[in-house]
């Protein structure tokens, strides 16, 4: 028969056990809204990309290349070797390349040609609210200010905190703020 024994528990006796943060699943959607939706999840939603404004004859220019190069206006591409060149010749053309990542979506010429159509903005949503036309009672300051008491005329270098510091612990801003040690009157 077992019974209940308490035992002390020490630190060896301890399993520690990671715990992973789950992440929940989307419903059942289109493969390729969900394998975006895990993209955007795992780098952000600003990816390196060239801006791109499609020009107003872009669908001229991409039917041209493709019956060039031996295609219809509704006919898919058979082999690698014509979908490189037809893409080769949309980048020699117009300076805008598909990426490598949404290569396997151009299947034919009405994917290319919806691609070269749709325009890219490399704006974040901060940038474009910097940029628009704002009420006069609002301003958005992009670079914030850090008090130093060298550099601060406004107030004679006279801070509202005095016996605080400025501690920069960023790499990135440590080269772009220098950080500021309060003289204090007692250790």
């Amino acid at each position: 028969m077992l019974r209940n024994v308490l035992l002390p528990i020490t630190r060896s006796s301890l399993q520690i056990v990671p715990a992973r943060n789950v992440q929940k699943k989307l419903p059942k959607v289109d493969k390729k809204i969900q394998a975006a939706a895990e993209s955007l999840a795992a780098r952000g939603f600003l990816r390196p990309n060239k801006p791109w404004d499609p020009p107003v004859n872009i669908e001229e220019t991409i039917l041209k290349i493709c019956t060039d190069n031996g295609l219809k206006v509704d006919s898919e591409f058979e082999e690698l070797e014509q979908k490189f060149a037809v893409l080769n010749a949309c980048y020699e053309e117009t300076g805008y390349s598909v990426p490598n990542s949404l290569l396997h979506t151009i299947q034919c010429v009405d994917d290319l040609k919806e691609f070269y159509k749709s325009p890219v903005e490399i704006n974040t949503p901060f940038e474009k609210l910097v940029k628009m036309d704002l009420p006069k009672n609002l301003h958005i300051q992009e670079n914030y200010v850090r008090f130093h008491p060298d550099k601060d005329t406004l107030f004679n270098g006279k801070s509202a905190f005095p016996k605080s510091s400025t501690i920069v612990t960023g790499l990135k801003t440590r080269k772009k703020y220098e950080g500021y040690s309060a003289k204090r009157s007692w250790p």
